[in-house]
């Protein structure tokens, strides 16, 4: 598991302040919300509660991975994940594992 999440970009080990259930809840609400709207700075500074600019980052990486967000081009956060879709796709019997 380590090898896949470097490849990733994403190395849990390098965190030093893991965010709080609430505060994840936060920003992705706030993502949705306010899809392509704002860069990574902007965004920390435009959330409804603050937090440390640590456990963001850390937030971030962790919805990047997960594959709930994605950083276009112009470096805006574009939330992406569809639920329904995955319902969807999961029902079908040749994906299933």
């Amino acid at each position: 598991m380590e090898t896949m999440t470097k490849n990733a970009g994403f190395d849990a080990s390098k965190i030093l302040r893991y965010p709080r259930l609430d505060t994840v809840l936060m920003v992705e609400e706030f993502i949705r919300k306010h899809s392509g709207e704002y860069g990574k700075k902007r965004l920390w500074e435009s959330l409804p509660r603050k937090s440390m600019y640590q456990t963001f980052s850390a937030i971030i990486d962790y919805l990047e991975y997960s594959g709930k967000i994605v950083i276009s081009r112009d470096k805006k956060i574009v939330w992406i994940w569809n639920p329904e879709l995955v319902k969807k796709y999961l029902s079908k019997p040749e994906l299933s594992w």
